[in-house]
């Protein structure tokens, strides 16, 4: 299945806008969200997406509950709100 940028965009809004403030989803919920019986391929574009809105300033990427550069993170991660002080 082909999902456009916004769309992967808008659907990661929408799972962090229905989870608490502080609460973080995996690309795994994006990607099955989207497309529940074939959700793998989209996975690095839904790691893509949440690059674009982590350099928009929209979400933050994570490992480990630590904020990481989203550009050399490898391995899981998880996507949050980005948080301000």
């Amino acid at each position: 299945m082909a999902a456009s940028d916004s769309e992967l965009e808008d659907r990661i809004r929408a799972l962090l806008d229905a989870r608490a403030d502080r609460a973080s989803i995996c690309p795994s919920d994006v990607a099955r969200a989207v497309a529940p019986d074939d959700w793998r391929p989209l996975m690095e574009p839904v790691r893509e997406a949440a690059r674009r809105l982590a350099d928009a300033g929209e979400v933050e990427i994570t490992q480990k509950g630590d904020v990481v550069d989203p550009e050399s993170a490898r391995g899981p991660i998880r996507i949050r709100r980005a948080r301000t002080n």
